[in-house]
């Protein structure tokens, strides 16, 4: 599922800002990086199944190695996780209206820091 009513797709922000904003929300991202793509996860274990809330982005300046970059953002996605193929995001998977509307939250929120702290 895209959240692309948010228009997080048109932010750019620096890497560092980026690390220390999205793990307030839950967004987390560990491994899922390397030097020009960012990928920043909510995991959400709900009796329905394994939810992610996923935020990609890629550098657009800089090195995401080097903790140097600034990184523009992508349309978010909520996909369910399946053993042991990994996560489909598709039009056709059913997400608990609960969870969308807690993703749609954290989006909400994620974005207006976002944009105050870009000047947007």
């Amino acid at each position: 599922m895209k959240f692309e009513s948010f228009e997080i797709e048109n932010i750019s922000a620096d890497l560092n800002r980026l690390d220390d904003l999205m793990p307030q929300y839950g967004l987390i991202r560990a491994e899922q990086w390397d030097y020009e793509r960012v990928s920043y996860d909510r995991k959400f274990e709900l009796k329905e199944g394994t939810f992610y809330l996923r935020i990609l982005g890629y550098a657009t300046e800089g090195d995401v190695g080097a903790h140097r970059a600034v990184i523009k953002l992508m349309v978010p996605l909520l996909g369910k996780h399946y053993y042991p193929h990994g996560v489909e995001y598709g039009e056709g998977e059913d997400f608990p209206a609960s969870l969308v509307k807690q993703c749609e939250k954290i989006l909400a929120q994620v974005k207006e820091e976002l944009t105050q702290f870009n000047g947007l």
